[in-house]
């Protein structure tokens, strides 16, 4: 798991089996002291994030576990909102 900011939104027309409804969202990964850790990503959203607001993802085959159904094609998934961080 790792940190990101929501800094936009993705709109798709066509969408593969298990992915119809599913909201994503361009998030900029971090590093513990919010600094950008990457390149900007598409993530499923899960949490019902907005831009701006500091998430937690989860990547690789991980992330596809977060979806309904399971094993959809998705590498990166917003699966938490961060209230608060204390390093």
């Amino acid at each position: 798991m790792y940190l990101g900011q929501v800094i936009g939104t993705v709109v798709c027309t066509k969408r593969v089996t298990g992915l119809e409804g599913a909201r994503f969202l361009l998030v900029q990964p971090l590093d513990h002291q919010r600094q950008k850790a990457g390149p900007v990503e598409v993530a499923v959203d899960r949490a019902s994030a907005s831009p701006g607001t500091l998430v937690l993802l989860e990547g690789s085959r991980e992330a596809a576990l977060a979806c309904d159904p399971w094993f959809v094609p998705v590498d990166s998934a917003i699966v938490g909102i961060v209230d608060e961080v204390d390093a």
